[in-house]
């Protein structure tokens, strides 16, 4: 479907539309909270550093929790860890709102509690990303992707306007208390919210494993890696704007809170364009060039904020910026979600975030403690050029573009039946495969197993190897090992149609009547009598 036609079609789903207007009230709460908080903080204390910590300790939450709750949304009800997160959230605004009201805030305990809500937005993230899935058909992914980013910079350029006004006529706590009230409606539509229940063909995994395999998965993902590691660049370099514009505010143009809105509203404006424009800027250029365009625009208006000491200037210089920020993070965040199956989809969003919260957080660091070396005017020019070195290395690491992979599962493996009296968490188990190719299809063979290996290794395989027989060198062997037995069924279980073509090319070379055979056998170290498993009643196991 053109991307023009549909770029509003998710909003034909109901739950989509419930929750995405919930969702853009609770956004609207935070970015006036976070108005509040940026200024508080100028109010408590004349650090760069610690007024720059302000927007680390929003991001912070995340790149140390998030893998953690992306492996919670893989494996649990996604609606009630959703609803956990927003509660809690909703609790420690109030707390901050209380206190701040009776004059009790300081600046560590300021920072404490925007990381308490923090951790909560860190857990929320990857279950509501992953969501999409429940709200929307995959073909409307992109537009229910591009729908969210539109929606919270929709927020963006009304919330911190709204909450500059706020912030100077009624103080800081105020601000807080509708951020507290905010949270309420998506409560409440996460609540009535009935997603269809999918049967699980996977066995839940315990927290440990969960971590270790969304892990396993990306690191042999290659397209996912560039991803990240772009994200990265560009969260490190290009959050020195928002980190620094209270100080951009006081210090360069001598404005105050409503100011500081404004300019921040005028983000927001600038990143509604850049979703607006986000489709035909893509068929025009493709990903790479409209990533290493964000990073360009982006240092440019980083330098000239650095200059400008007149606040129009300034707002106008937020436009362009705002364009740049949303066309770089929502490609980031769909080239995930198209390249990645949904049984590790909330771990791979959470890495994704971990990688561009990181960079936001260590920039927000980075940033402040130059600004405290050398001024916030430094500090912007510093970040320009740093968001030139992330253009550049685009030459490197580009970034894919979006391809048809049909990432369901495959759904043609069966458990086979076995005579021996197994547990699911017996183990080791080792598995070979052999087949037997021609010498002319030995180059072809060879290239396709190091894609088989890949596969093998990112669902879970180890110790992965391939074995010629000396006296038959037509006979090759595959062989692996994973944990237990239930990790094999996983194995198999997390096998996608894309990877079919590589599993359909490896059987055409395989010559036979039968196909590859399959070993499927149990590790003894020690045998004694004991260790035997018993047989069962005689099968038919062909």
């Amino acid at each position: 479907m053109p991307h023009r036609q549909s770029a509003f079609v998710p909003f034909r789903h109901r739950d989509f539309r419930t929750l995405w207007g919930a969702s853009l009230m609770s956004n609207f709460g935070g970015l006036v909270q976070g108005v509040g908080a940026a200024w508080a903080m100028t109010l408590l204390t004349t650090s760069p550093t610690l007024i720059a910590l302000v927007q680390a300790t929003t991001t912070l939450p995340v790149m140390l929790f998030a893998m953690f709750s992306g492996a919670l949304a893989d494996n649990f009800d996604r609606r009630r860890i959703m609803l956990t997160a927003q509660s809690l959230m909703f609790g420690f605004s109030v707390l901050l709102a209380v206190i701040a009201w009776m004059d009790g805030l300081t600046p560590w305990l300021l920072l404490g509690l925007t990381f308490l809500i923090g951790a909560g937005t860190a857990l929320h993230n990857p279950s509501w990303q992953a969501s999409m899935g429940d709200l929307v058909p995959r073909d409307d992914l992109p537009a229910a992707v591009s729908l969210n980013s539109m929606g919270f910079n929709l927020m963006r350029s009304v919330g911190p306007a709204v909450g500059g006004i706020i912030v100077a006529s009624f103080g800081a706590s105020v601000a807080f208390a509708v951020n507290a009230v905010s949270y309420l409606p998506l409560i409440g539509a996460l609540a009535r919210w009935r997603p269809t229940r999918r049967d699980r063909a996977m066995t839940r995994e315990s927290l440990g494993p969960a971590v270790a395999a969304g892990l396993r998965y990306v690191a042999l993902s290659p397209n996912i890696l560039r991803v990240m590691l772009r994200a990265g660049l560009f969260g490190f370099s290009a959050v020195s704007i928002l980190a620094l514009l209270p100080l951009v505010v006081r210090d360069l143009t001598g404005g105050g809170s409503f100011i500081y809105g404004i300019l921040l509203g005028c983000f927001g404006i600038g990143a509604i364009g850049g979703a607006l424009l986000n489709a035909r800027l893509r068929a025009a250029l493709g990903n790479e060039w409209i990533v290493r365009l964000a990073f360009v625009i982006f240092g440019v208006s980083a330098f000239v904020l650095s200059q400008s000491r007149v606040p129009a200037l300034s707002a106008l210089t937020m436009l362009p910026a705002g364009a740049a920020w949303v066309l770089a993070l929502s490609l980031f965040n769909v080239s995930v979600q198209l390249s990645t199956p949904r049984w590790v989809l909330g771990r791979a969003l959470s890495l994704y975030q971990v990688s561009s919260f990181g960079g936001m957080a260590a920039g927000s660091w980075v940033w402040g403690m130059v600004a405290t070396a050398q001024g916030v005017d430094a500090a912007l020019a510093a970040s320009a050029l740093a968001m030139l070195v992330g253009a550049v290395a685009g030459i490197f690491l580009a970034l894919p573009e979006f391809t048809p992979l049909d990432l369901d599962p495959l759904g043609r493996f069966r458990e086979p039946v076995l005579r021996l009296d197994l547990r699911r968490s017996s183990g080791p188990i080792m598995i070979m495969v052999d087949y037997r190719i021609d010498l002319a299809d030995v180059p072809e063979f060879l290239r396709l197993m190091t894609e088989r290996r890949r596969i093998r290794r990112r669902d879970g395989a180890r110790n992965w190897a391939l074995l010629r027989d000396l006296e038959a060198p037509e006979i090759w062997t595959e062989s692996y090992h994973v944990a237990t037995w239930d990790e094999y069924l996983r194995h198999n279980l997390r096998r996608t149609k894309a990877d079919a073509e590589v599993t359909e090319a490896l059987r055409a070379l395989h010559r036979g009547d039968e196909p590859p055979r399959v070993h499927r056998m149990i590790e003894r170290h020690s045998v004694s009598p004991a260790d035997d498993l018993p047989l069962r009643s005689p099968v038919d196991i062909s």
